[in-house]
């Protein structure tokens, strides 16, 4: 068996807590900790875009994919129970820590958007690595995410075709950033050959 196919049947299996892995964890999560701080300044550019037309709450779901991509990323690359919920906590750390606009509840978002990321991995008992287990992880982190909005940032009080289209909203981003970016990013680590290092 040669060198590339040792490797890929290595990356269809579940990982374990390895020193390496952890230093991916944190490296992903530096990464998107940055991402998730520049998000900062979009949402308030959205939202104050959106808001002369009445569609201010979509700001926050335009970007939730962006937000949340950490879990699904780290939960795919690093295949560990676990580490969707730790890449995106980290995260999320990051942000707080770089002074982003949320201060300390950053925290909670990034433990919300965590378990809703690693429930995805949970459900395909952390033995499937593909679309399955990566569309699993962001139908749940959507529907955890959008829960926790309801608690939190006041969706309770919108009519159901609002929050349909937001729900739908948030799908999309979810799917693009923590779904197609995820899976590219996947393969331009696989070419680099970073998988067998």
């Amino acid at each position: 068996m040669d060198n590339k196919t040792q490797a890929d049947t290595n990356r269809n299996h579940q990982s374990k807590w390895t020193l390496r892995n952890i230093i991916l964890i944190a490296l992903i999560a530096i990464f998107t900790g940055i991402i998730f701080w520049g998000a900062g300044f979009l949402y308030t550019a959205l939202t104050v875009a959106l808001t002369p037309i009445g569609g201010a709450p979509f700001a926050n779901d335009l970007l939730m994919g962006l937000w949340c991509m950490a879990g699904p990323l780290t939960g795919f690359v690093v295949r560990t129970f676990g580490s969707a919920f730790v890449g995106e906590f980290l995260g999320a750390a990051v942000e707080v820590f770089l002074g982003g606009q949320w201060g300390a509840g950053a925290f909670i978002s990034g433990i919300v958007q965590g378990i809703g990321s690693e429930l995805g991995f949970t459900f395909t008992g952390y033995k499937r690595y593909d679309w399955v287990s990566l569309n699993a992880s962001i139908f749940t982190t959507v529907v955890v995410t959008f829960a926790w909005d309801m608690i939190k940032n006041g969706y309770n009080k919108f009519g159901i075709p609002l929050l349909i289209a937001l729900f739908i909203t948030r799908y999309i981003s979810t799917f693009i950033f923590g779904g197609v970016l995820t899976k590219m990013i996947v393969k331009l680590l696989d070419r680099s050959n970073a998988f067998s290092l």
